[in-house]
């Protein structure tokens, strides 16, 4: 079998003991018949209500696979990493375990290659294509066939989406139709006593900047610090403000036309040097 022929095949996640089809489970494959075309029963007798049968399942979704199979005796101790197989069997079946199928289950994520298949013979001369001897147990001989496997890709449930779902849209909405300005009527400010221009300016400016917008990133550090001018920077608390006010009075405010007569210069020294004719040397 070809590399792809076997990364289509899933691996085996489990192998079992079960009596008959009512005791395995659901998710499980019952091996009734080998591949030479005998029961493939393990406990052979006259009139047996109960067998013992190998099964195996598929079903990954424990996550595991049967990264190995062997068989060995009863009197052999098992190897690190492996265990026996687990058993569904009715309370009066019996049978004789002289020899024992044990497996080794690995992390999907964590083997490449895993046991894909297993059949049984009745015959130990007949051979299997493409699979690997594992033992004879019981008159039968246990075959595999190892080899890279592909896990199927989980398909995503369909969804009912609502009413309200569907009208959503990643599209900016419309533009809603301009409506005309109305005169709102906002209280006046008082201008509070003993605040200077500054802290009234601040106040109002900071009233119109937060008043669209109340989240947290509209306040500042500097919120609900009172301010105010120190008392000798205040003109209407100190006794000074007289005093400036006359030195004021004697600052003389100069026009444009008044500053251009004190500060003229005609550049008259510089004209007359430039057209000073440059003497000539005669020959």
């Amino acid at each position: 079998m070809s590399l792809m022929e076997h990364a289509n095949v899933l691996p085996l996640t489990a192998v079992a003991w079960s009596s008959n089809f009512g005791s395995c489970p659901k998710n499980f494959t019952l091996i009734s018949i080998t591949e030479d075309g005998a029961a493939a029963n393990f406990t052979r007798g006259f009139a047996m209500k109960s067998g013992y049968y190998l099964c195996f399942s598929k079903d990954l979704k424990g996550g595991v696979v049967v990264s190995d199979i062997q068989i060995i005796s009863d009197k052999d101790s098992i190897p690190h990493g492996y265990s026996y197989i687990t058993e569904y069997l009715d309370p009066k079946t019996t049978v004789s375990k002289k020899k024992r199928v044990i497996v080794r289950t690995s992390p999907v994520a964590s083997v490449e290659t895993a046991v894909l298949d297993i059949k049984l013979t009745a015959k130990s001369k007949m051979l299997l294509q493409h699979y690997t001897y594992v033992g004879d147990i019981n008159g039968y001989v246990l075959w595999c066939r190892k080899g890279p496997f592909s896990t199927p890709v989980p398909k995503a449930k369909p969804r009912s989406v609502s009413l309200e779902l569907c009208g959503l849209s990643l599209d900016e909405p419309s533009a809603p139709p301009r409506l005309p300005l109305q005169h709102r009527n906002v209280p006046a400010t008082q201008p509070q006593s003993r605040l200077s221009h500054r802290r009234h300016t601040l106040q109002v400016r900071d009233f119109l900047e937060t008043s669209g917008d109340s989240s947290v990133q509209a306040i500042t550090a500097l919120d609900g610090v009172p301010f105010s001018l120190h008392p000798d920077f205040d003109l209407q608390a100190n006794d000074t403000a007289l005093q400036l006010n006359s030195q004021l009075g004697n600052i003389r405010i100069k026009t444009v036309k008044d500053i251009e007569n004190e500060y003229n210069y005609t550049f008259a020294v510089e004209e007359s040097a430039a057209k000073r004719i440059r003497p000539s040397v005669s020959t």
